[in-house]
């Protein structure tokens, strides 16, 4: 069947929820029962917390691959069944080793199911919508954190029935991709001009944007996967609580894809550096008050915002220092993040192992800080030298989808999807 650009966007938001929001980020929301029931420290949480930021670091790499042997449909269903299968695993755990194997397969679930979503976009939607459906899947992710919440507030303790629902999810996400996904999806058009050689690249800002998003990555780690053990274990708040800490979240980051089209709208670097402040001020807020449920559910807003926005900029800025690379643009950025994130979970559970939770938090914080007082160095969207040419229209995310295929002139390319369109109401309009 095919899809409408609002029917493919909505199922793309799905498909997200499903594989980011439940099958990656909701595992924080479930560690305090999961690290009470199986006996595991702070530092083996946090090694098992970085396993789905790994695989979904080597998924992303032959994503593409992956894709154009595949297409679409299969790479989407390939990814949702590594999602289901992880997910069962996670529900049926005995001991870290089954555990990190569940989480490890649900970080392939995420990190194929962008680039085939992607890979879809480009034959379903036309291009010039391909801005706002990327602002609704993205918000995918926030709505699978949603989702998550009412297993805590209905089932406390009950961890591994609440694992087993996610895998029935993913398993419809599986069915819905096979049925509703195009077989064989083009990423690049033929008559597209070919992308500038790996010489020419604009190095120096692509090492910039992979630094400040690997620190980001590195940084909000903490709070994915130790905030709702923190307010457990540290503010001795009942472990259904933390359920409204991941509402929070989910709920503020709905709003991330604005704050960061604004940012790329306005100054990038400013904007980057009072999100990277936001985000480490809900590390130091939840550490130092873990005790006062409106505080906690405050310092997640704060957060959600914070993460959310920081990587819609990531994203956006990626897109525009890669043009004609439509496989590696937009994920170049979310594997900076991974990451950073991989990086920092063990590094987090060490020092929660050897300091307590308010201090490793606090160094945490402390050091999103430093990155922010580094945010002038962040690569703008934008060349210094066209910055007075540019107007408003050639901002935002819809701005950097456009600024992708160009032709051999370097104008932008016809949408052929735009083409078929015009013909087939042609008839109708001279019957």
């Amino acid at each position: 069947m095919r899809l409408s650009s609002t029917g493919f966007a909505l199922l793309g938001a799905a498909l997200i929820a499903i594989s980011f929001g439940l099958a990656r980020f909701a595992f924080g929301l479930f560690v305090p029962p999961i690290r009470e029931e199986l006996g595991l420290s702070s530092y083996v949480i946090g090694i098992i917390g970085s396993l789905p930021l790994i695989s979904f670091l080597l998924a992303t790499a032959v994503a593409p691959l992956v894709t154009d042997r595949l297409g679409a449909r299969y790479a989407a269903v390939l990814s949702g069944a590594f999602g289901a299968g992880g997910l069962s695993l996670i529900s049926q755990a005995t001991g870290p080793l089954m555990l990190g194997v569940g989480v490890f397969a649900c970080g392939i679930c995420t990190g194929l199911m962008m680039p085939a979503l992607t890979a879809a976009m480009q034959a379903i939607v036309k291009r010039s919508l391909h801005g706002r459906v990327s602002s609704v899947m993205n918000a995918g992710t926030s709505i699978g954190v949603i989702v998550a919440v009412p297993t805590v507030l209905f089932m406390v303790g009950a961890w591994r029935l609440a694992y087993v629902s996610f895998a029935v999810l993913a398993g419809l996400g599986v069915i819905a991709a096979w049925l509703m996904l195009p077989s064989v999806s083009r990423i690049v058009p033929s008559n597209a001009a070919e992308p500038p050689p790996l010489s020419e690249l604009p190095w120096s800002r692509l090492i910039r944007l992979s630094l400040f998003a690997f620190l980001m990555g590195f940084v909000s780690a903490a709070y994915w996967i130790f905030a709702p053990d923190l307010v457990v274990t540290l503010g001795g708040l009942p472990p259904s609580a933390t359920a409204w800490l991941w509402l929070a979240v989910g709920v503020a980051g709905l709003g991330g894809a604005v704050v960061a089209d604004l940012a790329d709208r306005n100054n990038p670097p400013i904007t980057q550096a009072l999100m990277l402040m936001m985000l480490s001020a809900s590390l130091a807020l939840i550490a130092a008050s873990p005790d006062q449920p409106l505080l906690t559910a405050f310092s997640a807003l704060v957060f959600g915002l914070a993460y959310m926005s920081l990587t819609g900029l990531y994203l956006m800025t990626g897109i525009r220092l890669l043009p004609g690379r439509l496989s590696v643009g937009p994920v170049l950025p979310f594997m900076a993040v991974s990451l950073g994130q991989a990086s920092g979970s063990p590094v987090v559970g060490s020092l929660v192992d050897g300091f307590g939770y308010a201090d490793a938090f606090a160094m945490f914080a402390a050091l999103g800080i430093l990155v922010a007082i580094l945010s002038p160095f962040y690569p703008g969207t934008i060349a210094q030298a066209e910055e007075e040419e540019v107007t408003e229209e050639e901002s935002g995310l819809q701005a950097a989808y456009d600024s992708q295929l160009l032709d051999e002139e370097g104008e932008p390319l016809e949408d052929p999807l735009e083409g078929e369109e015009q013909e087939q109401e042609q008839p109708a309009a001279n019957p």
